[in-house]
């Protein structure tokens, strides 16, 4: 068994490329009123958990081998601008990790890794094929308030229904 985190628990956040803005503000703002860091997570859920070895590294096999390291680099180095942006602007201590597997056990086992006061996510994205996958997957929000023995934020899309929100 690890060894507990020292220091403030910090709040993870699962984040997505392209994802609206949100989640990350919500969270960062809260870890900054906390005073605690911020753990963001991109879960890549075309590769697989090979190994879980929290005290060394995790080891993961791609599903698709023909997609390679460097568009996960991408879009790595995509989340850390915008974490960066964002948690910079607030004073806010941040790190972000990029996992493997079903986004909602992953985000689960960082949270026990770090010892996380909290999981914050986001509500699906509005669209057809986003439909689909929380129907075929299942939601990340829906399983980690079902499975954790945290507190799980689950943060509203702004603006994610247009028109709907205004009243007309």
């Amino acid at each position: 068994m690890p060894a507990a985190p020292s220091g403030p628990a910090p709040l993870v956040a699962g984040l997505l490329p392209g994802q609206t803005p949100a989640l990350l503000e919500t969270a960062a703002a809260l870890a900054g009123r906390l005073g605690v860091p911020l753990v963001c997570a991109y879960v890549d859920e075309a590769s697989f958990l090979v190994e879980w070895d929290p005290a060394r590294s995790a080891h993961r096999l791609s599903l698709h081998p023909e997609a390679d390291s460097a568009q996960i680099r991408a879009v790595s180095e995509e989340l850390s601008s915008a974490v960066a942006a964002v948690c910079d602007s607030l004073g806010v201590e941040w790190s972000l990790r990029t996992l493997a597997g079903d986004p909602a056990r992953a985000l689960g086992r960082l949270a026990a890794e770090t010892g996380a006061a909290m999981i914050v996510v986001g509500t699906p994205e509005p669209g057809f094929g986003h439909r689909v996958s929380a129907a075929l997957n299942g939601s990340v929000a829906a399983w980690l308030s079902r499975h954790q023995d945290r507190p799980v934020l689950i943060v509203p899309a702004r603006g994610a229904h247009g028109a709907e929100g205004s009243g007309k």
